[in-house]
């Protein structure tokens, strides 16, 4: 059972899209599953005027404002919630963390790796506040059981991993460029928007990367805007070859224009003495095989794992993404009352960084990832 609050912390939450309303369902839910003092959405900040009144009034925030320098000085606000766009990760987070408050931001980290180390030594100077990132899917039932088996050497010494995160949303030739497709804007594209995910999966299930030779491809090179074509700049997908410090191998792929896949986060790691096999499209189960099996066995997520209990008590009824996401608020609180901090905090972020930074210098030269990397 985790520590948490006593006493109700502020919350001020900056963005109203998708993730702004993972944010706001997580916070409006974490006591109801996990018990603790019941978080007060103070601010709801949007730089729309009527979308944030109105997402104020949805989400259950006290009030609404454009300003979100006024929301980090409200005395009020304890935590800051971060889903802005990528540009603005760097200032916001090193604003709020100056303000005395806590942070928990969306990933990636930053626009670039220059940014998110920055970000982490600013942190340093804040080691009263609890900083996280927003890595939900190291919160899914079945991949904590994946990370058990491994620690309890139920495959034996691993040798392989292999991993994609594929998904579609920029298959289309026709969509519209977008800021996500500009360095300035979105930074990193399919490695900042999804490979990162696999990355944070990868190194808690295969321990830090000592080498990695990796290429990546900007499929649409234009794409339509009000002004005429815009050029895109960064990667459609990328695919990497990786050495991990223990010795072990691996491969890591990625694609934002990959037709017919909407979140296939998908991984297989081999060891001496067995194989497990993860896929976020079936999320809710793990293939797994023993030496001396005559093939795989399915294992369904069930109270037994953590956290599902608290969601739900019966076996086979399934785990979501917006289940994850309150996990992972009830860890940030969880730190903040005083328990270790799972992280990923902004040291444990900047390592992820640091590798999809890497993989897309290295286009076919080897990069040794030492402090600081450097091609071969």
């Amino acid at each position: 059972m985790s520590n948490l609050p006593k006493t109700s912390l502020g919350v001020a939450l900056i963005g109203t899209g998708f993730m702004g309303k993972c944010h706001a369902m997580a916070w409006n839910n974490v006591s109801t599953v996990f018990g603790g003092a019941r978080p007060r959405l103070v601010v709801l900040c949007d730089v729309n005027k009527a979308e944030a009144n109105n997402h104020a009034e949805q989400f259950g925030f006290e009030h609404a404002t454009t300003d979100w320098q006024g929301a980090l000085a409200d005395p009020d606000v304890d935590i800051v919630s971060i889903t802005t766009p990528n540009g603005f990760h760097r200032p916001m987070a090193e604003a709020a963390l100056k303000a005395g408050k806590h942070v928990w931001l969306e990933k990636p980290m930053a626009l670039t790796l220059e940014d998110a180390q920055a970000m982490m030594d600013k942190a340093a100077q804040y080691p009263e506040q609890i900083t996280m990132l927003g890595y939900n899917y190291l919160r899914s039932p079945s991949f904590k059981a994946a990370c058990s088996m491994i620690e309890k050497g139920e495959i034996g010494a691993l040798h392989t991993f292999r991993g994609v995160y594929d998904e579609d949303y920029s298959a289309d030739p026709d969509l519209p460029w977008s800021w996500r497709m500009t360095h300035e804007g979105g930074g990193l594209g399919a490695l900042g928007d999804l490979g990162c995910h696999l990355v944070s999966q990868m190194v808690a299930l295969m321990g830090p990367v000592a080498e990695l030779t990796a290429q990546s491809h900007i499929a649409i090179p234009q794409r339509s805007s009000p002004d005429g074509p815009r050029a895109v700049e960064n990667e459609d997908s990328a695919m990497a070859m990786l050495k991990f410090v223990s010795g072990a191998q691996g491969s890591f792929a990625t694609s934002r224009i990959a037709r017919g896949r909407k979140c296939r986060l998908q991984w297989e790691i081999h060891g001496s003495d067995g194989t497990i096999i993860f896929d976020q499209e079936n999320m809710n189960e793990l293939w797994v095989h023993k030496s001396g099996d005559a093939g795989f066995t399915r294992h369904l997520s069930g109270p037994e794992q953590p956290e599902f209990a608290n969601f739900c008590p019966a076996p086979g009824h399934n785990f979501g993404f917006n289940e994850q996401k309150i996990v992972e608020a009830r860890d940030l609180l969880a730190a903040i009352a005083g328990d270790h901090n799972v992280g990923p905090n902004f040291k444990q972020g900047l390592e992820i960084e640091r590798i999809i930074h890497a993989m897309s210098a290295s286009q076919g030269c080897p990069v040794i990832l030492d402090r600081p990397w450097q091609k071969i």
